[in-house]
């Protein structure tokens, strides 16, 4: 136990060996993760712009899309270019500071961006079900309110977990068989019996989730049931079609999530595992703006006055 201890106390990186060696591998990794980290970037960088400049695009569930870009730019800033510059030095090492702050930022953006996606819910259900009160409900402080309280709760969540992660011994060797550092990757490495702490929080996490989740369901079913009281199909299909949006992405954050930590977690790398890791934690940030901006007019027409040109309105 002493040596376990004093194991602890010296240790000061871990190792990150979620990619094989094999050079051309490693050149098709990294230029994925380029083009997807660049990608995600300029799309979420661009609806900030948007949102923020053009004075059609501020209704609330623009506001909120804005602060989901933000999320989604800080997300993926906090695992795609540190494991970029590890594949370009052929390093694996990451300190241990640099491990623990990994780990709260990407569980503090997560969990943010799961409560915005909670607000965006209930946003739609207010303009939907009940239309004529829908600037009265959601208005300017309200919206702030409920971002506010997302980055809050995102915040504590990631103060929790980080706290309940590292309050382990861990007995080595270091190696994380991840390209981040992530909570499951990270147990393992813990000395025998002494994840339970941070075990009791993700189960109490994923309790609380389900509770959320079954507010988002709630909220839809409500929708579902008010759009099909639309007498004319076309008014059914526009009124839905600015939900789409919204359950692409829940339905992409919420599944890629949970069945990358529901899986199997070992001390050796698994393929599986690894492309899950890749599905949330890469592709939501990369994808999210294409999703939300694709058939939304509004947008498309604030971009094309942007470029000075309507060419983007008859696509």
């Amino acid at each position: 136990m002493t040596e376990k201890l004093t194991n602890a106390t010296i240790i000061t990186e871990f190792l990150l060996m979620g990619f094989t060696d094999d050079q051309v591998l490693q050149g098709l990794y990294v230029q994925f993760f380029f083009l997807s980290y660049l990608t995600a970037l300029m799309g979420n960088l661009l609806i900030v712009i948007l949102t923020t400049t053009d004075r059609r695009l501020q209704s609330p569930m623009y506001f909120f899309l804005k602060n989901l870009s933000l999320i989604d730019i800080c997300y993926i800033s906090v695992t795609v270019p540190k494991s970029i510059i590890n594949s370009l030095t052929k390093s694996h090492s990451i300190s241990f500071l640099g491990c623990a702050s990994q780990i709260f930022l990407f569980i503090f953006l997560a969990g943010t961006e799961y409560a915005l996606l909670i607000v965006m819910s209930y946003d739609r259900y207010v303009a939907i079900c009940h239309p004529l009160y829908y600037e009265t409900i959601m208005n300017r402080g309200t919206c702030l309110q409920m971002v506010t309280a997302s980055w809050a709760s995102g915040c504590v969540y990631g103060s929790i977990h980080v706290a309940g992660t590292f309050s382990v011994h861990f007995c080595g060797p270091y190696i994380v068989h991840q390209f981040f550092c992530d909570i499951p990757s990270v147990l393992t490495l813990a000395c025998s019996g002494e994840q339970i702490l941070e075990y009791a929080f993700v189960i109490a996490s994923f309790t609380f989730a389900f509770v959320c989740f079954l507010f988002l369901i709630a909220s839809y079913v409500y929708i579902f049931s008010a759009v099909l009281r639309i007498p004319s199909a076309q008014g059914r299909f526009k009124t839905f079609s600015t939900c789409i949006p919204h359950l692409t992405v829940v339905i992409l954050f919420l599944f890629s999530g949970i069945a990358n930590y529901l899986g199997t977690n070992s001390k050796s790398a698994s393929s599986l595992n690894l492309f899950m890791s890749v599905l949330y934690s890469v592709l939501p940030p990369s994808l999210n703006p294409l999703i939300y901006s694709l058939r939304n007019k509004d947008m498309k027409a604030a971009l094309g006055k942007i470029l000075g040109g309507k060419l983007l309105l008859n696509i």
